[in-house]
């Protein structure tokens, strides 16, 4: 029961996320340095508010329900490490973007939003690559040298166990 809920909680989460890495850069590519004031202003509360009320959140409850789905689950395969990649991209995209929200705030007319093209596609090729990762599951080949897969049954290199 538990966890269908963090499941839920966290698929939730994650939709919430996605489409908000997929329309506030749409949103960012509607301002213009020629804009009125009221028009700017409007423009700027929504793509501010957006990203710090919903999409942030949602990438905070998303990445926390899936940490818990980890250990819950005990899910410790190579797929699952490669999915944490491509997730951390995705953090970096939501970074990317808060940055250029942060800007467009501060620098009225002097700042040019990124074309949300890139911005766009990034997002959703990232968002497609964990997609296929969690519903195909893998069998990725475990890369890691032998020796550091087996214990080596050696003593530590201080003389007592640290507490």
């Amino acid at each position: 029961m538990i966890l269908s809920l963090v499941k839920a909680l966290h698929i939730a989460a994650l939709i919430l996320w996605c489409a908000g890495l997929v329309a506030l850069p749409l949103m960012l590519g509607k301002h213009r340095a020629d804009d009125n004031q009221a028009e700017y202003s409007r423009l700027r509360m929504l793509t501010h508010d957006s990203y710090a009320f919903i999409i942030t959140p949602a990438a905070v409850v998303a990445i926390a329900a899936g940490t818990l789905l980890i250990y819950l689950r005990g899910v410790f395969e190579p797929w699952m490490f490669a999915k944490l990649v491509a997730v951390g991209l995705l953090v970096s995209l939501h970074a990317l973007v808060g940055h250029a929200v942060l800007l467009m705030s501060e620098r009225r007319g002097e700042y040019t939003p990124p074309s949300p093209v890139p911005l766009t596609v990034g997002g959703i090729v990232t968002m497609v690559i964990v997609l296929l990762l969690v519903l195909s599951k893998p069998i990725i080949p475990d890369i890691l040298p032998h020796w550091l897969t087996v214990p080596q049954h050696r003593q530590l290199p201080v003389d007592e166990t640290p507490i």
